[in-house]
């Protein structure tokens, strides 16, 4: 009769420890998952803030978000007396998180490092006034990384995005904490310090070897990416085919999204070939 149960007994203690050992791994992956997660207390905008708010009381909230998310450069609840009648330099919206750059009398860090994300890289690469839209990228925007580079098959120039919605850290060696543009107009600056992945950095660093970098301004609120993006080569400009579709896209969406179908007429967009 025991015989008859070993067989049963030791499926069902081999079951029991199988069942054991899933659960263990869906925990140890769960706990992988939420590595980095955990939400921390941070200062938010309780309200839409214009460029030039001095902030109150109940200008502020707080708000809690990924720890992997909040560097030395996000104001924490336990600062908020320090930020409360100071003057904000750039326009933000309720819900957006604090920053001690965000104010006209914030001081410049003497270290970078603090305004790294956690599993983020600050490089820098060097720009001019063309290939930095006149001199008008500043820290804090986002832009698109343009290459363009010899093809060793082909010895033509190509000409790609090869990054899209990167934030800029730094232009030259200044972190964002000044009060503006200056009167006569941009700023000068040699460099970009952008926040990347560590294998970005390193297509960043190659691609300035092989070639040259042209830096795209976006708008603030765009945080989207095309997974395609297509390249263009001396046929595109020859064919003119990829211009036409592009121009047709861009009068769909650009000047729709820049205002209503009177400026578009106005402008002369409406009817366009």
């Amino acid at each position: 009769m025991l015989k008859g149960r070993t067989p049963l007994l030791i499926a069902i203690g081999l079951g029991l420890l199988a069942g054991a050992v899933a659960y263990g791994s869906l925990r140890a992956k769960e706990r992988e998952v939420r590595d980095g997660w955990n939400l921390v207390p941070v200062l938010v905008a309780a309200e839409d803030l214009e460029e030039g708010s001095v902030l109150s009381f109940e200008m502020i909230a707080k708000s809690r978000i990924p720890e992997q998310f909040v560097t030395g450069s996000v104001v924490r609840p336990e600062y908020a007396e320090s930020v409360i009648g100071q003057r904000v330099i750039v326009p933000m919206r309720a819900g957006d998180p604090i920053l001690w750059s965000q104010f006209e009398t914030a001081r410049s860090l003497d270290r970078l490092s603090p305004a790294i994300m956690k599993k983020g890289r600050a490089i820098t690469v060097s720009v001019n006034e063309k290939s930095s839209v006149g001199g008008w990228i500043r820290p804090n925007d986002h832009v698109d990384v343009i290459g363009s580079i010899r093809d060793p098959n082909t010895q033509e120039i190509v000409t790609l995005t090869l990054l899209q919605n990167v934030l800029v850290l730094a232009t030259g060696k200044s972190m964002g904490t000044g009060g503006g543009l200056p009167a006569d107009g941009p700023r000068g600056y040699g460099d970009l310090s952008l926040l990347v992945l560590p294998e970005e950095a390193e297509i960043l660093v190659l691609a300035q070897e092989l070639g040259s970098l042209t830096f795209v301004l976006r708008n603030p609120e765009e945080l989207d990416v095309e997974e395609d993006r297509g390249r263009a080569t001396i046929g595109t400009l020859l064919t003119g085919e990829r211009s036409k579709a592009l121009r047709q896209l861009r009068y769909q969406t650009i000047q729709v999204i820049r205002g209503s179908a009177g400026t578009a007429e106005r402008s002369g967009i409406v009817g366009a070939p």
